[in-house]
């Protein structure tokens, strides 16, 4: 008489099934990644080392920029950081007047767009003589 074999228990785990998931998950991230090339450019700013210019006949209007992008004129904080503000309040100082040097000073941290606002409101006001105040390089 033949009697069936029992079968054994399976004592291992199959792995196939594990190494196809991992695969299609490999494969999802590659397709899916975007791959981004960062570049950066390395700037040498130049220093000036100028002797300040001779004293004008007139007195120069300051235009003051400060670190968190605000404006004042002549030591006049403004209300707000609007280019209209900043025309009017230049034409005021001014009087009508478009020949007095107009002098921007800007904290070195303030943005880039602060002081280019105030330099437009100085070139559609059509001042001729605008001044970037800087100061002498530290030595080391």
């Amino acid at each position: 008489m033949k009697f069936p074999r029992r079968a054994k228990p399976d004592n291992g785990i199959n792995l196939t099934p594990l190494i196809d998931v991992v695969f299609l998950l490999l494969i999802f991230f590659m397709v899916t990644t975007t791959f981004t090339r960062e570049t950066r450019m390395l700037i040498s700013l130049p220093e000036a080392e100028g002797e300040p210019a001779a004293a004008e006949q007139q007195a120069p209007l300051e235009l003051v920029v400060s670190r968190d992008g605000s404006y004042s004129v002549n030591g006049q904080n403004l209300i707000n950081r609007d280019i209209k503000t900043i025309m009017a309040a230049l034409r005021d100082a001014s009087e009508g007047n478009r020949d007095i040097p107009l002098i921007i000073t800007a904290d070195a941290q303030s943005t880039h767009q602060a002081v280019i606002t105030a330099m437009d409101a100085a070139g559609r006001l059509g001042f001729e003589s605008l001044n970037i105040a800087t100061q002498q390089p530290q030595e080391p």
